[in-house]
């Protein structure tokens, strides 16, 4: 790929790539992400990166992109569509709902700006009261305050994260005693693992409330032989630059109700009057995806099996590590239905002899990227005083819980950096005392520039 290709691609609101002479792509900074993972973007070219495979740094979730994504991204320039919306932007709406196996897709300029359209789309509004993970990003909690709606924080499970629905369902009860009902639960899928719909959804159906389903981080993924994305009345993806698959900055709202999707849409784009002069009679929104970022995901779609494929190959070679290792299991390690997004360690310090930190710190010494799981909302300041019902289970996970490298664009040479250095932290425990194994060295992952089916 020319090096006019790629400034091409990255001065595309940022996008980062992860092919050619240049740096591996970076995700963004928290403040502008929905997984709040990786640095703040530059402006202008990346630079050219200084080491190897064997002194570069590691990302948690770069972008994966590649000649795909040029050529599709390319083809949307010189087809002349350059302003927002346009024949990508209706295309890639409708294979994304085609995938997930939902009606209808409306593509967004963020997975936040879907949820919110979702929430006032189903009349969420000032009074109400709506369910929301204590164990999310905060763009989920934005979402329901934008409308002017409280959100009341739920625990999480302690073995996957997600919601704990028998605290939702004891929540539900206790309003409906009080004689005030909660407008909306909004699940979110945390880190690419469905909620227990099979137990939600008939508590809410039979309550009345209806599902948001926060897919922001599930793409892909899977619970029995449903799709993540159609849960719910409505359902929201992000396609942030750190996510399963990117449009740079971009969301979806799903879903099988074509009168819902029609009022987001026109709520989307400004609430004009369908008049040939600007007429609004409500608030709107520029909450509209380009038509140049909608190509990229069109190409990206088409890559989603394979970039899923080496994920859970990532997570595979990171159980396999700590199996034997006391006090460390994986979050939602039983999913096979998971897309593995991100890989999480939960460690008892108390049976391993060292903190989820420690190995966070060993993997920073050599500029390897982790993270530790979402800090609950209602430990956030902002949200301090909210309401909440809590076992204590998401702050433990807060407390000893590490994220680490999962990308699709990881080498084999830097996965077997990231578990050498692993094995090195073990090794070095005192109180571990076993034989950490030695993983067989795995194929380089599927190029971007390999062929990829039609969807």
């Amino acid at each position: 790929m020319s090096k006019t290709a790629h400034q091409t691609l990255w001065q595309l609101k940022g996008l980062k790539t992860t092919c050619g002479p240049f740096e591996p792509g970076r995700s963004f900074d928290e403040s502008s992400s929905r997984s709040g993972v990786g640095a703040t973007p530059r402006r202008g070219p990346p630079p050219t990166p200084v080491g190897d495979a064997v002194t570069a740094r590691i990302h948690l979730s770069p972008p994966d992109v590649g000649p795909l994504e040029e050529s599709f991204v390319i083809a949307a320039v010189r087809s002349g569509w350059i302003a927002p919306l346009g024949p990508e932007v209706d295309a890639f709406e409708q294979e994304t709902a085609a995938r997930v196996d939902r009606a209808y897709g409306l593509a967004t300029n963020s997975g936040t700006a879907a949820l919110h359209l979702s929430l006032l789309a189903l009349g969420i509004g000032p009074g109400d009261r709506v369910v929301v993970p204590t164990l999310t990003f905060a763009a989920t909690a934005n979402a329901v305050v934008y409308t002017g709606a409280e959100p009341v924080f739920v625990d999480c499970e302690a073995g996957t994260g997600n919601l704990d629905v028998p605290l939702v369902a004891d929540l539900l009860r206790r309003h409906d005693i009080e004689g005030r009902q909660v407008a909306a639960v909004v699940p979110v899928d945390m880190f690419g693992s469905c909620v227990d719909y099979d137990a939600l959804l008939p508590i809410c159906e039979q309550a009345g409330v209806p599902v948001v389903e926060d897919a922001a981080e599930a793409l892909g993924a899977t619970r029995g032989a449903r799709p993540a994305g159609t849960f719910g009345q409505a359902s929201a993806f992000s396609f942030n630059g750190n996510k399963i698959l990117t449009t740079s900055g971009g969301g979806m709202l799903l879903s099988d109700d074509g009168d819902l999707i029609a009022h987001a849409r026109y709520l989307a784009t400004q609430a004009r009057q369908p008049v040939a002069h600007y007429e609004h009679t409500d608030i709107g929104y520029n909450y509209r995806l380009s038509n140049l970022l909608a190509a990229v995901g069109r190409a990206q779609l088409r890559r989603l099996d394979s970039m899923i494929e080496r994920r859970r190959a990532h997570r595979s070679r990171y159980a396999e590590l700590f199996a034997n290792v006391p006090g460390v299991r994986l979050l939602a390690a039983e999913d096979g239905g998971a897309n593995c997004w991100l890989t999480t360690v939960v460690v008892d310090a108390g049976q391993a002899g060292w903190h989820a930190a420690d190995l966070g710190a060993h993997l920073a010494a050599a500029d390897i990227e982790t993270r530790p799981v979402w800090k609950p909302m209602h430990l956030q300041p902002v949200f301090a005083g909210a309401r909440a019902v809590l076992t204590g289970a998401a702050q433990t996970l807060f407390e000893n819980g590490l994220t680490l490298p999962s990308g699709s664009a990881m080498t084999a040479d830097q996965v077997d950096r990231v578990c050498g250095r692993i094995r090195d932290f073990l090794r070095h425990r005192p109180s571990t005392r076993l034989e950490v194994p030695e993983p067989g060295r795995r194929h380089d992952p599927e190029p971007a520039s390999a062929a990829v089916p039609a969807l």
